[in-house]
């Protein structure tokens, strides 16, 4: 008996969870759904405010240059210029109050302090911060687009088309990226991080191919495909108009990792010296120059390497959150006060019945119906009053089992 008073009860759960979630997706599309689940994902949300503040701050602070224009940023210093050396090269920076002993928060012209030469170390941060976030887009962008289009005409077609195409990325996959990449990067990393972005999508796309390519052999087979090339349409159109949008929850998560490792990619090509080549910068150029002051100026060798970190966990992070917003199978738990409410709001739930061992006649129990008692005594011999349904001899006893 307690077996069937758990069934109900988590039958009245389950029915509550649903009754919740049907009513806060109500009348909405499925980019609102998205963004919703999105934005409750406090990690995600969080790392997406911290990304875009590293962002900003390493556009602005600096300036850009732009096909030879220059646009001057807020920052005093350029990453090149060579200022008087202060404070022993050491960070202006101070975050303890005087009351803890410290020297009172304050930045100081040098916040990051001044390396060997006395260049500004914000400076050269914020600089490379910019060339390894424009070769993470880039790259992230480029093998993007190339593993969709492989993976989209693999799985649609399949037979030959896709016998090539992943005998191709299976080729592709068994050359390690990091010596392609230090290769390419040897040739061409003097070219500026556009260019090596390039490269570093180029032969990054073959985990993107593979999952666009399981998710096209799913959706290819679904009814809406079949309406659509009954109705003449051609095959570009299915691929791009109504199978592509569908897939949309894959490609965008995975390209989120795609970033994150291009940019840890880009900062081992460069630490190798096979990156970003002088007279520019990225942090992971910066973290080889440095390596050597880690025991004596250690600052040099902390502030690119926490952009590096920050920077990939923030889009690790976001993917997360994407990745839980896209999933239909991920739900958030609601709270008790809401459980209860819905099953209040639910109506009447199956018969329970409660009670325990009683006298001669038998079990006694009591039988209700949407929390009302309708029968107390022996529910072996009970049968119910309930006028017979058309065709039906007879009621069989109520089973307590049921």
């Amino acid at each position: 008996m307690n077996t069937t008073k758990n069934d109900n009860v988590s039958e009245k759960e389950a029915r509550a969870e649903v009754s919740i979630e049907q009513k806060e997706t109500e009348g909405l599309s499925q980019g609102q759904i998205v963004r919703r689940r999105f934005f409750r994902h406090r990690g995600a949300l969080a790392a997406m405010v911290v990304l875009i503040f590293i962002v900003l701050l390493a556009f602005t602070s600096v300036g850009v240059t732009l096909w030879g224009l220059r646009i001057p940023g807020w920052w005093q210093y350029d990453w090149t210029e060579i200022p008087t050396v202060e404070n022993g090269g050491r960070p202006t920076m101070s975050l303890l109050p005087e009351f803890l002993g410290g020297a009172g928060i304050q930045f100081g012209d040098h916040p990051f302090g001044q390396d060997e030469v006395g260049r500004d170390i914000f400076a050269v941060v914020m600089r490379g911060a910019q060339q390894s976030i424009m070769v993470m887009v880039i790259a992230g962008v480029v093998a993007t687009v190339i593993g969709v289009v492989i993976g989209a005409l693999a799985g649609y077609y399949r037979k030959a088309t896709d016998s090539v195409l992943m005998r191709f990325t299976d080729i592709v996959i068994t050359i390690p990226l990091i010596v392609i990449g230090s290769v390419l990067g040897n040739a061409f990393g003097n070219l500026g991080a556009a260019v090596l972005g390039v490269v570093i999508g180029l032969f990054a796309w073959t985990s993107m191919a593979r999952l666009v390519r399981g998710e096209f052999l799913s959706l290819r087979e679904r009814e809406f495909v079949d309406a659509a090339r009954v109705s003449g349409a051609r095959d570009r159109r299915i691929i791009f108009r109504h199978i592509l949008p569908n897939a949309v929850g894959v490609i965008v998560v995975n390209a989120t990792l795609l970033m994150a490792g291009a940019i840890l990619l880009e900062s081992a090509l460069s630490f190798l010296g096979f990156g970003v080549q002088s007279p520019d910068t990225s942090l992971g150029k910066l973290v080889s120059d440095n390596q050597a002051a880690f025991s004596t100026r250690p600052w040099l060798f902390w502030w690119p390497g926490l952009f590096i970190i920050a920077i990939a966990l923030c889009i690790n992070f976001i993917g997360d959150g994407l990745r839980d917003a896209f999933d239909p199978r991920q739900k958030k738990m609601p709270s008790e006060r809401a459980m209860a409410r819905a099953g209040r709001a639910g109506g009447p739930v199956a018969p329970v019945a409660a009670g325990a061992a009683g006298s001669e006649g038998g079990e006694q129990h009591t039988v209700t119906v949407g929390g009302e008692a309708v029968f107390t005594g022996d529910v072996t011999n009970y049968h119910d009053p309930r006028p017979e349904e058309p065709g039906d001899g007879r009621h069989e006893p109520l089973d307590p089992e049921r």
